[in-house]
């Protein structure tokens, strides 16, 4: 089977997973921004959203990590190809779903929206992350049938309550009023980088002999 119907079915496979996520992700912002209005906090909304951004983005990488580096043993047995897949597949692509793709969003929908890049400014909040990440997808496809289907949707939840979280953490207040634009901006700011990174760059990586059916 080549590469492109490879990553094709792999897609497929896991669309379901990702719409699932990335509405789940938003309810729970919901619900969280109801929350602090009903306690009268939601001019430190904002605050709030910059600390658990730095809970959620690394636990982003983690997800990513596992379900790169799996996707990739999932269809070639070489260890130490896998471990530099999954940190590079994770940490750089995640940067671009969690503080990029909202950076950008944000400023499209008007918003004064400031940079904040932890891999740069926080790396040892970000490595252990990707690091045991990369540990458990080593392992994970071996115990657990469709591992890379539930770490996937996991990783769509969390990097959906990511995006969002950043764009409330760094310049866009009201976004509950914004919500169709906030949408689209989460729906590509998570299924590309994170369909990319679990699915067509492990993959890509992948040698040009792999049979897996």
């Amino acid at each position: 089977m080549s590469k492109l119907k490879t990553i094709g079915l792999e897609l497929v496979h896991h669309l379901p997973f990702s719409i699932f996520g990335v509405a789940s992700g938003l309810l729970v912002m919901g619900f969280l921004t109801f929350i602090a209005v009903l306690l009268g906090s939601e001019d430190r909304l904002s605050v709030a959203s910059q600390e658990l951004f730095h809970v959620f983005h690394p636990t982003h990488i983690l997800f990513s990590s596992v379900t790169t580096t799996a996707m990739f043993l999932k269809h070639e047995k070489r260890r130490l190809k896998a471990v530099v897949v999954g940190f590079f597949g994770s940490v750089t692509i995640c940067g671009v779903s969690d503080v990029f793709f909202p950076f950008l969003g944000g400023k499209i929908l008007g918003q004064d929206m400031a940079m904040h890049i932890c891999i740069i400014e926080h790396p040892g909040l970000i490595i252990p992350f990707a690091l045991g990440g990369i540990l458990a997808g080593l392992f994970i496809g071996q115990s657990i049938e469709h591992s890379t289907e539930y770490s996937h949707s996991t990783h769509i939840f969390i990097s959906s309550v990511s995006s969002i979280l950043y764009l409330t953490a760094y310049g866009l207040e009201d976004w509950p009023h914004m919500i169709a634009g906030v949408f689209i901006v989460t729906i590509l700011a998570v299924m590309i980088p994170c369909c990319v990174s679990d699915i067509a760059f492990p993959l890509y990586c992948v040698h040009r002999n792999c049979n897996h059916p």
